[in-house]
């Protein structure tokens, strides 16, 4: 069964909704937080958070950026590694990517 094309209304239709809702969400901690929060547990919360949703989000399609685990594990230990010595993220990006190549291609070789 084939899918019917979206109408040109519908579409507008939905961009209009996706861009109220992304304003939204930009719009309403404005509005609800007018005065500085001077709670110190809160203010650490948020200032860390956008780091746990970006690991949230980034960790687990490392493991499926390979198609082997060991290659993906490689890259991923040479990271956590080179980031725990406060190298920077070029660094720490190629390097990743040049373990995790270097061990599909030994994985390949010995197979």
């Amino acid at each position: 069964m084939s899918e019917l094309p979206v109408s040109l209304g519908r579409l507008i239709l939905y961009i209009a909704v996706m861009a109220v809702v992304t304003y939204l969400i930009r719009m309403i901690p404005f509005t609800l937080f007018r005065r500085q929060i001077r709670s110190r547990f809160l203010r650490s919360f948020l200032s860390y958070m956008p780091y746990a949703v970006l690991g949230a989000m980034t960790f687990p399609g490392i493991f499926y950026a390979t198609s082997s685990f060991p290659s993906a594990l490689a890259g991923t230990v040479v990271a956590l590694v080179l980031a725990f010595f406060r190298r920077s993220l070029l660094t720490v990006a190629l390097s990743a990517c040049g373990a995790a190549l270097l061990t599909q291609c030994l994985i390949q070789f010995l197979l």
